[in-house]
């Protein structure tokens, strides 16, 4: 059995602990805060390029090559996870459930990886997916440069003929206690339908000015860029929940060893007090017979 020096060495060892789980828990809920304001103000935007995307693609016969349907099935898978830890199971369900649908490999043939965040990079470091490009540091700052950046990295390898697809996987912010793992197409791009875009199903015509051309010409790639932001954006959100939720859990558990701790400080204690009177009326009975 410990010693009482033992035990209350533990006691401050776990307090010491829960102090940093506590402040780490009020960071993330500061920077959650940041990171909602952020999501939920780059959504209508991304809602809205999406609806004229689509009353401009739907009304004209130019193609754009952002637009073309190919055959082949060589495809980028993107994902997006965590630069740091200590936030759940984020990292490790997008990990495993992603590694699940390239083993299924339904979708692509020829899958090539781009890792953002260092988390993901160091995972399939020790795989055999091949890795073309990776940005270990982006999610710890990220920045309104950061989703284009990338965006263009994309386009470039589509209109290229590099690969056929693209696709983005990462963490869709929900709520506090919710985040849902999300594979959607990134390109080529497909415009909602005409009853999905006018909202009424019929057709009304418009005026481009300077044309619908040129319209899509400006809207497609500014429509990639919206989508990979966003994505970073709610990955990013995601995160932060994750984070304070996980450290909340880590907070109330040290408190409980805390309490556990202290109750066997108090018995162990009671314990050798007990044996100390034990030995002294035991002597003393000794010494008078």
């Amino acid at each position: 059995m410990a010693n009482t020096r033992d035990i209350l060495r533990r006691i401050r060892s776990v307090k010491g602990t829960q102090q940093i789980t506590k402040a780490m828990k009020m960071v993330a809920a500061a920077k959650l805060r940041r990171a909602q304001t952020a999501v939920t103000e780059a959504r209508p935007y991304a809602e809205s390029l999406r609806r004229v995307l689509a009353r401009v693609s739907a009304r004209t016969e130019y193609t754009h090559p952002l637009l073309e349907q190919r055959e082949g099935r060589r495809a980028w898978v993107v994902v997006i996870s965590s630069d740091k830890g200590l936030c759940g199971a984020f990292n490790a369900n997008l990990l495993r459930q992603i590694e699940k649908d390239l083993v299924a490999g339904e979708r692509w043939d020829g899958v090539e990886l781009v890792t953002v965040g260092k988390k993901a990079s160091e995972y399939f470091q020790r795989r055999e997916w091949a890795v073309v490009a990776e940005e270990r540091e982006m999610m710890s700052s990220l920045g309104p440069d950061d989703g284009p950046k990338l965006a263009r990295m994309f386009i470039k390898a589509f209109t290229n003929g590099q690969v056929d697809r693209v696709f983005l996987v990462y963490n869709r912010f929900v709520s506090l206690i919710r985040h849902d793992y999300t594979l959607k197409q990134l390109l080529p791009i497909e415009p909602p339908a005409v009853e999905d875009a006018s909202g009424d199903g019929g057709l009304v015509d418009y005026l481009y000015e300077p044309d619908a051309p040129g319209l899509l010409e400006v809207l497609l790639p500014g429509y990639v860029e919206s989508e990979v932001q966003t994505a970073l954006l709610d990955s990013a959100a995601a995160e932060q929940a994750a984070r304070m939720t996980s450290m909340d859990a880590a907070t109330k558990n040290a408190g409980e060893m805390i309490d556990s701790l202290t109750l066997l400080y108090n018995r162990t204690r009671q314990a050798a007090i007990t044996k100390e009177l034990i030995e002294i009326v035991s002597g003393a009975q000794a010494l008078g017979q």
